[in-house]
């Protein structure tokens, strides 16, 4: 009889717990709270742009594939600007915390890892370590199928 008291308050207990966790977040899977997306440091660099007359940096417009693309054709060699005009989408690149940070790049390439994108893939991630930095992060490129080229620290 007892058992059967402790195994029923267990499960109310889990329940009570999952039902906490849960009413923490939003609906989107994020914390819930009142942080209307200014922080501390950006009221800091608010204040010291104002104190400075510098202007604060504009965010950069468009995908995250546009503002690679734009800035390899920027800084980059003319082989890596031609391996970027193969890119169809980037993702992960925008929000990077040092901790396991990962950065996918679709091209429209064909034959994987084999195929004739193998070398431009190689110089796409050459650029991309230009582009970002991570402290422990992964860029992989795939191909049009989905499958993997190549992949590089960064």
């Amino acid at each position: 009889m007892g058992i059967k008291v402790k195994v029923t308050l267990g499960v109310v207990a889990g329940i009570v717990a999952l039902g906490a966790c849960s009413a923490s977040t939003d609906d989107k899977g994020g914390n819930a709270s009142s942080d209307k997306g200014t922080s501390v440091t950006d009221t800091a660099d608010k204040k010291a742009d104002k104190k400075s007359g510098k202007k604060p940096e504009k965010k950069a417009a468009g995908s995250q594939a546009d503002q690679f693309k734009a800035f390899v054709n920027k800084n980059g060699s003319a082989k890596e600007k031609a391996a970027v005009a193969h890119i169809t989408k980037v993702q992960g690149a925008e929000k990077l915390n040092n901790v396991m940070d990962t950065a996918d790049i679709y091209t429209d390439f064909t034959g994987g890892l084999m195929g004739k994108g193998a070398a431009p893939s190689e110089l796409i991630t050459s650029a991309f370590k230009d582009w970002k930095h991570s402290d422990n992060g992964l860029v992989t490129v795939y191909d049009a199928t989905g499958e993997t080229i190549t992949n590089s620290e960064f």
